[in-house]
Parts: structure tokens; sequence; C-alpha cells
């Protein structure tokens, strides 16, 4: 089976607050936390988009590059592999923050000794790719991305987080750490099988 897997807050575990957070101290800006459990720069504090980009090119893309992994992350997708499935890394990371978010992405992994078969940047609908490439599941953090996918006939494990848990009941597989999430995938893998 061919399983797709997200990188940021999925693999990786980002501190946005903590990065931002030193960012606005060092320049004496004005802005304020907003939401400390959003997966989205933007909402985090109370900015605008042109004030992330402003960040992100000054040195604030180190909050994705310097992510550490989620404990298991690892071994999970090096387990899906031994196992024979085919692992591949599906980021909606754009060129506006990246410039190069193939590379950045492909640098990220391969300093984690992630493994996977093939990544796919700037994926801005991953339920559709899925459908479209033979994907039979998809881990995401994203809730709207694990809805997406699953009304498209894809399997959809969301990676729980504080942004995601009130509403993780809304996808039928979850998984707060790596172990679950691997759990989820053998159920989704036994359905495939039988």
């Amino acid at each position: 089976m061919k399983i797709a897997v997200d990188i940021d807050d999925t693999l990786n575990v980002v501190d946005r607050v903590g990065t931002a957070g030193a960012y606005i101290a060092r320049k004496n800006l004005p802005f304020h936390i907003a939401d400390a459990n959003s997966n989205m720069f933007v909402k985090v504090y109370d900015w605008r988009l042109p004030d992330v980009l402003e960040f992100i090119k000054n040195g604030g893309v180190a909050a994705f590059t310097e992510a550490p992994a989620r404990r298991g992350a690892r071994e999970v997708l090096g387990s899906l592999r031994e196992a024979g499935h085919e692992v591949v890394i599906l980021t909606s990371r754009p060129k506006s923050w990246f410039i190069n978010p193939e590379k950045i992405s492909r640098d990220w992994l391969e300093k984690r000794r992630i493994p996977y078969d093939e990544l796919v940047a700037e994926c801005d609908d991953k339920g559709a790719y899925c459908l479209e490439h033979g994907i039979g599941a998809i881990v995401d953090d994203s809730l709207e991305t694990c809805l997406r996918a699953q009304e498209l006939g894809v399997s959809a494990v969301l990676a729980v987080g504080k942004h995601n848990i009130a509403r993780a009941h809304e996808v039928r597989y979850a998984g707060a750490d790596w172990r679950q999430i691997a759990s989820a995938l053998a159920h989704i893998i036994s359905l495939q099988v039988s």
C-alpha cells in the first residue's frame, strides 16, 4: 500500500510560540500571543501574513528546518517500508516560505534519517493527490486535509495535537503519538488485505 505522510506537526514538532516569540522580543515588535495552540504561524500571534513572511525571511524558517522529529516516526516509517509499503512524504510547504521546499524538506528528512520512497512538496490538495496517485492512506495533522481525503475515499489518520484535539473525533482514525498512528495504519492495511 502507498501511504502519504505530512512533515510539519506530523513527522516533526514545530515550536511556533518560542521561535516567533524570540524574534518578536529581539525586534521589540508589538505582537502578542493570540492562539498558542495554533498550527499556523499567522494565527499564533496577533500579526498579519506580511509580518509572518518577514519573520520567515529573517530566520524564522529555522522553526521548520531545526524542528525535532516526533518520537517513533522514524521507526514506524522504517517498519512500513520493511513490510513492503511505499511511503510518500507529502507536504504543502510553499515556495513563498521555503524558496526550495523540496530541498529543505529532503535535508530535514535526511538529517533525521527518516525513511521514505518519494517526496512531493507544494501540494495544496493532498486528498486529491492521494486519489490521483493510488495512495491508500494519509497521515496528517490537518483536520481539513484528513476530512478531504476521507471524502474522496482515502483513509486518513489524524496526527493529534493541541491544535486539533477538540475535533479529532471527526476523522475516523487518529493517533496522539506514532505508536497510535502505527496501530491505526495497521488496521487500515488489514482492511485492504481482507
